[in-house]
């Protein structure tokens, strides 16, 4: 590097180039030396979805384009801890950050180049294409099995903590992977979406008690898988019989599921939330471990998940059956432990994680909940929970509506007090419509 020249650093995620990065980079390269900050899966996961690319990827992209001469990672959204390392006289970027989610991040670079002197250079963006523009339209091309099936594990390597979900239907879908909210300049999303057996089977006006087979269960798959390109884990309930379980595992993965969540519970199934008020029988040790092995030995790729889900504290077992359970069970092979628990008082979970975290061999640990539902994300990350799912709150809050909306019919005689409850026709329409 010639040091009499100007250093430039540019900041970019560089998951799909487009002209508005090559026209930053062209300005950079007329300054001066060039170094990218390529953000990490890590620092993109903080503010929007992972890159379809990996980290490795993309640097082979960057280090491929006229004038970029250095590329190192940025590890966060935030520049400081790079620009303090290089000291740049110039930090380029488009002009599309001075509102949104990274106005803040802009106005401390600002701050921070004053320390020696250096200068921000924004270049106008195409007022036609973005990544966030490119980003939308592949998403309604959509994704293959493959590439969704990895995203989970991507995403637990990205966050400290992943949210999803329940799924019952293509129009739930289309909640999960749409909705979000801008809280303190952070963009905020669901990361995928949860197949649950008790809604699934709601759905169908049957009880949850496993009368659902798979082969029904797959056509509520089949419309999420659909509309949306998140990824998905499917609760198995007990995964079936030994023999059967391996060919449930190659069907999901197949699909591109990302993950399965089974219990060890044995005989005729009964909602966990029931807890000992109706007659449940926890499977062995030895026999569910065996299952969680021949589950792991059906797959083909290395990127399915077979999650364990511990029924020992819904069963008054006791904390240390269930952390019995869970060594045996990442012994066997599992590549997650989900714990499970019907009290609203979140003890008995917090007293599990804080145990688990004293283990040698650790995998993600799952939470659910639906009764401790006081306990905030923050609160379950710093327990140590690394995926937490809404299991069942879609279904729960659309059928009050319902209810409510057909009662106004039925007294007023007429729809017209109902409408109130109800989205316009035409917002129907557009929310499916994917232009053909």
């Amino acid at each position: 590097m010639d040091y009499k020249r100007k250093k430039v650093y540019v900041a970019m995620s560089a998951d799909l180039i487009h002209p508005g990065h090559l026209k930053v980079v062209s300005k950079a390269r007329d300054l001066g030396h060039v170094t990218i900050g390529l953000l990490t899966e890590k620092a993109i996961a903080s503010y929007k979805r992972l890159p379809a690319l990996s980290y490795e990827q993309r640097k082979i992209i960057v280090e491929n384009i006229k004038g970029v001469e250095e590329v190192i990672p940025q590890e966060t959204l935030d520049y400081m801890p790079n620009l303090r390392k290089i000291k740049p006289d110039y930090v380029v970027h488009g002009d599309d950050w001075r509102t949104g989610v990274q106005k803040q991040i802009r106005n401390k670079v600002i701050e921070v180049l004053k320390e020696w002197g250096g200068q921000l250079v924004e270049i106008p963006n195409f007022k036609d294409i973005s990544s966030t523009k490119i980003n939308e339209i592949l998403r309604e091309i959509g994704t293959t099995p493959e590439n969704r099936r990895k995203s989970l594990r991507r995403l637990l390597e990205a966050k400290d903590l992943v949210r999803f979900l329940e799924a019952h239907s293509g129009l739930t879908g289309l909640i999960v992977e749409k909705v979000n909210v801008i809280q303190e300049d952070t963009k905020k999303e669901f990361d995928g979406a949860w197949i649950s057996s008790l809604t699934d089977s709601t759905c169908k006006g049957k009880p949850d008690t496993g009368c659902i087979d798979l082969t029904s269960r797959l056509n509520t798959i089949e419309h999420v898988l659909e509309s949306t390109v998140k990824p998905l884990i499917v609760d198995g309930d007990n995964g079936g019989s030994i023999e059967h379980f391996p060919l449930t595992v190659k069907t999901l993965e197949r699909l591109g599921i990302s993950a399965i969540i089974i219990e060890d519970k044995v005989g005729f199934k009964k909602n966990s939330l029931f807890g000992t008020d109706v007659l449940q029988t926890q499977d062995s040790i030895e026999n569910f471990s065996h299952k969680i092995s021949q589950g792991k030995k059906a797959q083909v790729t290395e990127d399915f998940m077979v999650i364990a889900r511990i029924e020992s504290l819904i069963l008054k077992k006791g904390l240390w059956d269930a952390l019995l359970r869970a060594r045996a069970y990442i012994e066997a092979g599992a590549d997650g432990i989900m714990i499970h628990s019907k009290e609203k008082n979140p003890t008995e979970i917090l007293d599990f994680c804080k145990e688990y975290s004293k283990f040698d061999k650790k995998v993600p640990l799952v939470a659910v909940p639906s009764t401790y539902s006081i306990m905030t994300e923050k609160e379950l990350k710093d327990a140590g929970v690394n995926i937490v799912i809404y299991a069942n709150h879609l279904l729960r809050s659309s059928y009050p509506a319902m209810v409510k909306t057909a009662e106004s019919i039925l007294f007023n005689e007429r729809a017209y007090e109902s409408e109130q409850f109800c989205m316009p026709i035409k917002d129907i329409l557009i929310l499916t419509d994917k232009g053909g």
